[in-house]
């Protein structure tokens, strides 16, 4: 629940209280001034770390130390670590540079603004070697009371960090909904929580629609995640739009090395590629076994906590990191690298970050950030979990109630964060994926990104058989009857689709799990033709005929609903 904790003392602090000032942002190359420096000889490798749940297996890697302990996973393979905790991105990059410290640990979207700069150079540039972590909870989009959907931030002011880890994830959300980073005026902050400058403060302005915080500044803006009522530090109407909990695949925890360093030093960074493999999964069983090995957790999380926190006292709030970070491990790290058809790979997320980025005029020119082309079957060394295990997320009979619930009062489009359509034809009951390819595929990219979100599939009839039996004057049990072979019909297509969508991403070597997908069959009570009175209304031609054969995807937060979930 914590991508960094907000401790009482900073919103105490005196010299917080200045008047809030928002910054320029620009790009780092500009930012940046120290100049580069080749790396020698280190003997203990400094390793930058962020107050993250994913670091959290950097420090039991370590021995649970700073430094690395006799018998640790890293000494075991015969590293010497020194762990920084550094969370001012600018101040890791000038040590990058110097190489003080050759590695580099941000999200993707900070790594890649720190390319051009990194680029100036064949020895400093930037090469990707290890996923941590996907964010799944730890960060939210808050929004004042007159936004209700993410295309309703269109003509919005949204404050956020400059050169945080919001602004690819911002990108996502308006790219989603069919906007641009062009269609919202950012206002930049200077720091990202725990200040007078940051984005949750600046949702006080008048002038501020939305902001992009980590999730403790969203539950304090939105009175614990409900609605903001205007006591203490919450806002009056702010609600949590969207948090990584849905949209949990776009923020990628990652290290970079300098390239000269790697050149030199492969054999090194593989070793700690591997022992942070190896940390991953011994963490996950001590969390498992908190209980019965109750002491082995006590070790890990109060080291963690006096690292990350500053506190060895923090364990409640180090458990809060772990939960909000998703660990991909050897299997993610294999897929996330090298599956070409995987749709939140390394290569397509760069691509979609750069674009974000550019519109922002936080780089000039797109980089093609290299990656370590990793031998797996070494690196597995060690792992137990070679592979990824395919288990329903959802509850399927929660979300049928829950879908069904929100249909039947009216409120589906309430939660409803992205939706499209697409058109059939008359008499239509199959749906080839020739013809559909690029509406399942968006679906196929919208399901791998809001894994946390469920996808409605909705059918919708034509109404003018049903209108034609009424004018004729048939009676209310051949009406009803037409009203419920149109529902059948509609539920049948919408089956059909889902069917059709999950073949094809099975063709494609996709995984999609079923049970994110729910089918709904409204028959003629939603036409696209609009309703008259209690009837629909009759097409007034060809066009607005063939609109009402449709099917509707719909993306719906869940977050609320619990028992939707299936424990782990």
């Amino acid at each position: 629940m914590l991508r960094k904790i907000v401790f009482l003392l900073a919103w105490l602090c005196p010299s917080y209280l200045s008047a809030f000032e928002y910054v320029a942002a620009a790009g780092l190359a500009q930012k940046v001034t120290a100049p580069a420096k080749p790396c020698g000889t280190i003997t203990t490798l400094q390793l930058p770390i962020i107050t993250w749940g994913g670091d959290i297996a950097s420090i039991l890697a370590n021995g649970n130390d700073a430094k690395t302990q006799p018998g640790s996973i890293f000494a075991d393979k015969g590293l010497s670590i020194a762990l920084k905790r550094e969370d001012k991105f600018i101040e890791q990059l000038q040590a990058y540079l110097s190489c003080e410290s050759p590695f580099l640990r941000g999200t993707l979207a900070m790594i890649n603004m720190a390319a051009e700069l990194t680029d100036k150079s064949p020895d400093t540039r930037l090469r990707v070697i290890y996923q941590h972590t996907w964010s799944e909870g730890g960060d939210a989009l808050v929004v004042k009371s007159q936004i209700k959907s993410p295309k309703d931030l269109k003509g919005k002011t949204i404050a956020l960090q400059a050169y945080g880890p919001h602004v690819d994830y911002l990108g996502k959300i308006l790219s989603d909904a069919g906007l641009s980073l062009k269609d919202v005026t950012i206002k930049w902050t200077r720091d990202l929580t725990g200040t007078a400058q940051s984005p949750s403060k600046a949702l006080v302005e008048k002038d501020i629609d939305a902001v992009m915080v980590i999730t403790p500044d969203a539950l304090a803006l939105t009175s614990n995640g409900t609605e903001g009522t205007g006591a203490e530090d919450s806002i009056k109407g702010a609600r949590i739009l969207l948090s990584t909990k849905s949209a949990n695949r776009i923020i990628a925890d990652v290290y970079a090395v300098r390239e000269d360093y790697f050149k030199k030093n492969e054999a090194t960074v593989s070793k700690l590629v591997s022992g942070l493999m190896v940390a991953e999964e011994q963490l996950a069983e001590i969390v498992k076994n908190k209980k019965s090995k109750g002491e082995a957790f006590q070790k890990t999380f109060k080291a963690s906590a006096q690292i990350l926190l500053d506190s060895p006292e923090a364990i409640a709030d180090t458990e809060g990191l772990y939960r909000d970070a998703q660990y991909v491990g050897f299997a993610g790290n294999q897929r996330f690298f090298t599956d070409s058809q995987y749709p939140r790979r390394f290569e397509a997320l760069n691509q979609e970050i750069q674009q974000t980025l550019k519109s922002l005029d936080l780089i000039k020119n797109s980089s093609k950030l290299a990656k370590a082309e990793w031998n797996y079957k070494n690196l597995a060394k060690g792992i137990t979990q070679l592979n990824q295990a395919e288990t329903a997320r959802f509850d399927s009979k929660e979300v049928a109630k829950i879908v069904q619930r929100k249909d039947q009062s009216g409120s589906l489009d309430a939660g409803s964060l992205f939706s499209f359509q697409v058109l059939f034809e008359p008499n239509q009951n199959s749906f080839n994926d020739e013809a559909y390819k690029t509406d399942f595929d968006k679906v196929i990219n919208l399901a791998s990104t809001y894994g946390g979100a469920i996808i409605t599939i909705e059918g919708h009839s034509d109404p003018l058989a049903y209108l034609k039996a009424k004018k004729g004057g048939d009676g209310e049990l051949v009406l009803q009857r037409i009203r419920q072979s149109a529902k059948n019909l509609s539920l049948t297509r919408a089956n059909a689709v889902r069917d059709a969508v999950l073949a094809y991403a099975k063709k494609k070597g996709i995984r999609l799990d079923p049970s994110q997908l729910a089918m709904l069959g409204h028959g003629i009570a939603k036409p696209a033709s609009g309703i008259c009175g209690d009837e629909p209304c009759a097409p007034k031609t060809k066009e607005e005929w063939l609109s009402n054969m449709r099917v509707e995807f719909r993306i719906i937060q869940v977050e609320a609903e619990e028992s939707v979930f299936t424990p782990l």
